[in-house]
């Protein structure tokens, strides 16, 4: 009997197509690929291998269930936080298979933190740049004043974390008032108005210390805490800053920049204030210290007034001044003794030097240098008159000789100097052709002609032609 399954309605089987596996496989990676395409998924990361090839296969898995999937070495470069067993992600990938071992698996894209993972690196990576830009050096850090006279508390007004911070107040130091500015310590709006509020605090000084504080919480709650805005808006405040986020294990972004970090928000609340009791034993023992001090001090300054009234009387300025007195009239009469004595010789040594000045006095010798000068003067003028004389005749028997000889002498009888037109004197009349200018000085004046005819000149006696 033939299986009814495999007949058709004639009763012949149907043809059979066999596939292969690869075939198979193939036809099932392709209808997974197109039917799902691109998916998110949300999981940790399990069996995590980096084989050579750079590329990583793992399982992400969540409480009932896990799939295989493998990113490729170019886009697990991009990958900017460490992958590791147990990390949450959140991953894009495709839906497929791989065809050699027919496993259905998912191609990841693109993989990112999920949840508090996400955060803590968001939190190291700003608290890395911060810390580069000095916001968490020491240098930076301001005291907290030993009483402060205002103490500003930024936080919730309906959280426990205010009432903890007044009631150690209050315990503590009670004189100091507090002011609240009320903000939000979680949610979207929480950063914002705790950077506003350390703004105004930071403009009004009207506190001599602040605490931002919160209570305990996840990272998630307390990441308001950890802004950058916040951050800035601590650093840049002139007020003393006391961080009291969360209990003691929970460290934010707040604790390093704030001026000083407290475990809790009742921790920073005994940081900004000293313990009364602790306070006023203090003063106590500061009292009696100044007091017994005091009356040591007192007891020193009288034994040094009473040691120098002795001293005092010993060396009386009275004393000294009289025995000065009689020194003084000593030394007077000295003085008056030896110049009077100096005086009597001076006077003898002026009367001799008086003497020998009149027997040496010039006025006689003078006198005869005078009538010798006058004798002198009426000599020397009559010998200069008659040398004056005399050359004066020399010099008229010169001028007569010398006119005699001057060619001025010879123009007066007729006769002329010519010249050509340099100035040249003329002698031969050779050097001279028709039409040249020619100039003749006369015993008086001159007369310029210019040369019409040359006669050359007669040859001396005895010279034949």
């Amino acid at each position: 009997m033939q299986d009814p399954w495999f007949e058709t309605d004639a009763g012949t089987p149907p043809p059979r197509e066999i596939f292969t596996v690869s075939r198979l496989n193939r036809e099932a990676r392709m209808l997974l690929e197109r039917g799902l395409g691109s998916v998110w998924l949300e999981g940790e990361i399990s069996n995590l291998s980096r084989p050579g090839s750079g590329h990583w296969y793992f399982s992400l898995k969540d409480a009932a269930a896990q799939v295989r999937c493998a990113m490729f070495r170019q886009r697990n470069l991009l990958v900017r936080f460490p992958v590791r067993d147990g990390s949450h992600v959140v991953a894009r990938g495709r839906v497929s298979l791989y065809e050699a071992r027919g496993e259905f698996q998912v191609v990841i894209e693109h993989i990112e933190e999920a949840g508090e993972g996400l955060l803590r690196r968001r939190f190291e990576e700003l608290k890395q740049k911060l810390n580069a830009e000095g916001l968490f050096d020491t240098r930076h850090k301001q005291p907290l004043p030993a009483l402060p006279r205002r103490i500003g508390v930024i936080t919730s007004p309906t959280g426990a974390a205010i009432r903890d911070i007044l009631h150690i107040l209050r315990r503590r130091f009670p004189a100091v008032p507090v002011l609240v500015y009320p903000v939000s310590v979680q949610g979207e709006a929480a950063p914002r108005e705790i950077e506003q509020a350390l703004w105004l605090a930071g403009q009004r000084r009207d506190c001599d210390v602040l605490i931002v504080a919160r209570g305990g919480g996840s990272l998630e709650d307390l990441w308001a805490f950890n802004d950058e805005a916040v951050a800035r808006a601590m650093f840049a405040c002139p007020i003393p800053i006391v961080s009291g986020v969360g209990h003691e294990v929970d460290v934010t972004i707040a604790d390093f920049v704030a001026d000083e970090r407290a475990p809790t928000p009742s921790g920073a609340a005994e940081r900004v204030v000293p313990d009364r009791a602790e306070w006023l034993r203090g003063l106590t023992a500061t009292s009696r210290r100044l007091s017994l001090a005091v009356r040591r001090r007192l007891q020193d300054q009288r034994n040094a007034l009473s040691s120098r009234e002795q001293r005092l009387a010993r060396a009386h300025p009275g004393i000294k001044l009289r025995q000065f007195a009689q020194r003084l009239d000593e030394f007077e009469a000295r003085l008056r003794l030896v110049m009077r004595h100096r005086l009597e010789r001076s006077r003898a040594r002026l009367r001799a030097a008086d003497s020998a000045l009149l027997r040496a006095s010039p006025a006689l010798h003078v006198a005869a240098l005078g009538l010798r000068l006058e004798s002198s003067r009426r000599a020397l003028t009559g010998a200069m008159r008659g040398r004056v004389g005399e050359l004066r005749r020399r010099l008229e028997l010169a001028a007569r000789a010398l006119h005699t000889v001057s060619p001025l002498a010879t123009l007066d009888r007729g006769y002329a100097i010519v010249t050509d037109a340099g100035g040249q004197v003329l002698r031969d009349s050779a050097v001279l052709r028709p039409g040249d200018r020619i100039t003749a000085r006369l015993a008086r004046g001159r007369a310029e002609a210019d040369v019409v005819k040359i006669h050359p000149a007669d040859p001396p006696a005895g010279e034949s032609t």
